[in-house]
């Protein structure tokens, strides 16, 4: 499933209870988990793609080339953590929701009360 049509569901989930919030966390949390598996792939591919140009100065036997393309490569390694740290929030997001509405959620049950005029 292409990564723009997910982002579109993700876009129609509509707030209306508990169950809709944890199904936005959990598809949130799906996409930055495949968004950052995609980037570090192609973070190594596009690597082994600009060492194999070799369009570098001829004196320094590659040297150069390996330097800039580790460079690239290490902003798409970046933006790879910054995707697997989406998807830590968005389940501290899904947590916090929880803790700050447990009590409207599951509100606490109550003992029933002594009754001292019940006959039966």
């Amino acid at each position: 499933m292409s990564t723009g049509r997910r982002v579109t569901e993700l876009g129609n989930i509509e707030f209306t209870g508990a169950k809709s919030i944890t199904a936005y966390s959990q598809a949130s949390r799906s996409i930055c988990r495949d968004l950052s598996m995609e980037f570090e792939m192609a973070a190594d591919e596009v690597y082994g793609a600009l060492v194999a140009s070799q369009k570098g100065h001829p004196a320094l036997f590659g040297v150069d080339v390996k330097i800039r393309a580790r460079r690239v490569r290490n902003r798409l390694r970046r933006a790879s953590e910054h995707a697997k740290g989406a998807a830590v929030e968005t389940v501290k997001f899904h947590n916090q929701f929880r803790t700050e509405f447990a009590d409207i959620l599951n509100p606490p049950k109550r003992k029933p009360k002594f009754d001292f005029k019940d006959d039966a």
